[in-house]
């Protein structure tokens, strides 16, 4: 997705491209916010607990209180779970690779024949890439399973057998579907720097003939 045209905007577009998936991906993780819900019933009313949460998913930061129905005050109760270091990963990959984006975007303007003076600009464009590849694929991974483990932490379903004293109801599901988001963006980014790398590797010296056909003028016209 690198194969420099005359022009030079095929770079440019993918780079563009990459750098906005990018942000899709991290964005969608790391401002989230949102809370689940369970009612408790006592006889004569019904009160809302909406325990929160956010990035970066330590869940165990956010108490919450089960209201008694004897009137008492009740002790906190916490989420369970610590998911931060698969969002943050994530996140970080996405913030670098953002980077990288923006830098290859200053190259390809204002520095395209020093990229092609050498080979070594394309080799070294080549392995980074894959690297963030390699990248997206791990963190996408890591992430995708702790949404999972989110998910299962902020279920009312779940919470609700933390009620002792009193009658519980499961409520409203926590709205995941930002977080779903950033997983299949996540994995996006991986078939799309995955597939640049071909392109990239295109414009390396692995690819080009080391040996390329005479031209005719310096070998001089055949004999008869």
């Amino acid at each position: 997705m690198r194969s420099f045209l005359p022009v030079n905007l095929l770079p440019l577009h993918i780079s563009l491209s990459l750098q906005v998936f990018t942000i899709f991906a991290f964005a969608t993780t790391g401002g989230y916010s949102g809370k689940t819900h369970f009612t408790v019933n006592c006889e004569q009313e019904v009160k809302n607990v909406e325990p929160v949460f956010n990035y970066p998913f330590r869940l165990s930061d956010h108490p919450y209180r089960i209201p008694l129905c004897n009137g008492s005050t009740p002790n906190n109760t916490f989420l369970q779970g610590d998911f931060s270091s698969s969002a943050e990963f994530f996140v970080c990959v996405g913030v670098f690779g953002f980077l990288y984006c923006t830098a290859t975007l200053i190259l390809y303007l204002g520095y395209q024949n020093i990229y092609r003076q050498t080979s070594r600009g394309p080799i070294i464009d080549l392995l980074l890439t894959a690297a963030f590849a390699f990248l997206w694929l791990v963190s996408s991974s890591a992430w995708g399973k702790g949404l999972t483990d989110v998910k299962y932490a902020t279920n009312p379903e779940h919470l609700v057998d933390s009620c002792k004293n009193v009658t519980c109801k499961a409520g409203e599901y926590p709205s995941m579907g930002r977080l779903n988001a950033s997983v299949i963006f996540g994995f996006l980014n991986l078939i799309l720097w995955a597939g640049n790398c071909w392109f990239i590797y295109k414009e390396t010296p692995f690819h080009k003939d080391p040996n390329p056909p005479a031209n005719i003028e310096e070998g001089g016209a055949p004999g008869p």
